[in-house]
């Protein structure tokens, strides 16, 4: 049928009608009155919120990810962008978990359960995986002590309240107790006040996800904010950017000096706004061991009344015992004005078994904006402190003994140990030519970069030698990061990198290692491909 009949036909002559009919044209106005003056209120509340500078570059930002998402709807780009994205899966999975013929796959449940002896032989055969020589300092962080009196003492806790849960304080009475006196501790080690309260966490990035809810929920209880932001420096550790993500904040990252390597004061200033619920700041950060100006930004949240939060995850111990181990810092804790939580890793510089951390807060009051209450559940009144309901006692008895173990001269020992390799390894960097340090780090990280050549390959070069480094972008780098096993082994550290550097002045060096490819991609690629590339990276961690 032609187009001409079909709109001469009576029913499209209808709608016709019905279309023109004055007052639908009245409310079609109405609609698009309201829709113009809503996005004018946007528009406007962005702008002057905002300002210009962050409205134009978040515009930036967005048109960028949109004509990105726009051209891999095109087959021809979309095709070639699954094959790559395919290649470096297939390469990630060979690297991350290869397949060994001679190694067994346990893939379903055994018929028969394993005896004493073949369990030993598994357990042992696991452990004996290739992998870098931790035991003799060689990776940067990661494990914080190699002390087998030690170790064996957080097993024994662990084995004495392996059935514990800290969800059923009336059933273990002992595990309550371990875990209150641990965040006794830890707080006055930070000097909080009488009525600061604390919560035992699984670990840094728990303890940061933690602050910024409670910090939320006080922004919306007490100032009516809806939209809330969090401002704090790019450095930042990453779980704040996975609490914006899972809390539904916006997460508005300033710059740092590239001279200090500390958050650019005047940006922050010119960040917070009237959503703003929360600053963060880190003593110390971890790309660069720097601790920011958590004086100034204590001012700025105590003059504009909001939540201010020192990420001491990896400080940890090493900050709170700097002082009495001789080593001077500025001031960074609860001794602070403006400061409303801190974050420590018990698990790092405590020297307690992996899985935990405290989140400090100033006050019992702001605390309890942490937890979760559902008093008409079916099952009983349900309450819990953080993400977990079930939780470890075992792992929460294990830090209680490594803590009640080594005790405040122990602390004050280690921290001289560790604090001292980081400064003897950052004046040996500083003396090889065309190497250079980040900034002044404050107690146990030391990040550095070459004038002259690839930092990744130099990197790629010590991995040679058995080291494993951490490797940092925006700017390149990588670090040192100083506990008791590479502080043992911090003399055979500088001797490598002295080698190496020689080694690349005397021009023996010349090919790039798979860290400068793989850096050197991040770098020229939209974000969003390299954040699939890391899930392929998450993905094969989980083939058996």
């Amino acid at each position: 049928m032609p187009i001409s009949s079909v709109l001469a036909s009576p029913t499209s002559q209808m709608i016709q009608a019905y279309l023109n009919n004055p007052r639908l044209s009245n409310v079609k106005n109405i609609v698009f009155i309201i829709f113009v003056y809503k996005l004018l209120s946007f528009l406007n509340t962005t702008f002057l919120v905002h300002g210009p500078n962050r409205t134009y570059r978040e515009v930036k930002t967005y048109l960028a990810a949109l004509a990105f998402r726009c051209a891999k709807m095109v087959p021809s780009v979309k095709n070639k962008l699954e094959t790559e994205l395919g290649k470096a899966a297939k390469d990630i999975e060979d690297k991350v978990a290869p397949q060994d013929d001679n190694f067994p796959r346990y893939i379903t449940l055994p018929k028969h359960g394993f005896s004493d002896e073949m369990m030993n032989k598994e357990l042992a055969r696991y452990s004996e995986l290739p992998h870098t020589r931790w035991e003799e300092g060689r990776v940067s962080g990661a494990v914080y002590h190699h002390n087998k009196v030690l170790s064996d003492l957080s097993a024994r806790a662990y084995r004495t309240f392996s059935s514990a849960n800290p969800l059923h304080p009336e059933v273990f009475p002992g595990v309550r107790k371990m875990e209150a006196e641990v965040c006794a501790m830890v707080s006055a080690l930070f000097h909080a006040g009488p009525d600061a309260g604390a919560v035992m966490t699984s670990g840094g990035t728990e303890s940061i996800l933690m602050s910024c809810k409670t910090h939320r929920e006080w922004g919306k209880t007490v100032k009516g904010i809806t939209k809330p932001e969090i401002v704090a420096p790019v450095t930042i550790h990453a779980a704040f950017d996975k609490a914006a993500d899972y809390f539904g904040m916006k997460l508005i990252h300033v710059p740092i000096d590239p001279v200090t390597m500390q958050a650019d004061m005047n940006a922050v200033k010119k960040a917070i706004n009237k959503n703003t619920v929360l600053l963060a700041g880190s003593a110390i950060n971890y790309p660069h061991g720097i601790m920011d100006d958590i004086v100034g930004m204590g001012k700025l949240a105590k003059k504009h009344n909001i939540g201010f939060h020192v990420d001491c995850c990896l400080g940890s111990f090493m900050v709170a015992f700097a002082e009495k181990a001789g080593y001077k810092l500025p001031a960074f804790d609860f001794r602070v004005p403006g400061v409303t939580a801190i974050s420590c890793d018990t698990h790092k510089y405590g020297f307690a078994p992996k899985g935990s951390s405290i989140i400090m807060y100033h006050s019992k009051a702001l605390r309890r904006f942490q937890y979760f209450k559902k008093g008409d559940w079916p099952g009983g009144i349900y309450a819990s402190p953080s993400i977990a309901g079930s939780r470890p006692g075992a792992l929460i008895a294990g830090c209680w003994a490594s803590m009640m173990h080594i005790g405040e001269e122990g602390y004050i020992k280690e921290a001289k140990h560790i604090i001292g390799a980081q400064i003897k390894v950052r004046k040996a960097i500083e003396a090889i030519p065309n190497l250079y340090v980040y900034g002044n780090p404050a107690t146990s990280v030391v990040a550095f970069n070459s004038k002259k050549y690839n930092i990744y390959d130099i990197s790629d070069e010590m991995s040679k030698r058995g080291w494993h480094l951490s490797a940092l972008q925006n700017p390149p780098g990588v670090h040192f990061t100083s506990t008791i096993p590479s502080a043992d082994a911090s003399d055979e550290f500088i001797t490598d990198l002295q080698e190496v550097m020689a080694d690349f002045e005397a021009g023996k060096i010349t090919e790039s290692g798979s860290t400068a490819g793989m850096y050197g991609m991040a770098a020229t690629v939209p974000s969003s491909v390299v954040a699939e590339v890391a899930g392929a990276f998450i993905d094969a961690l989980y083939k058996p």
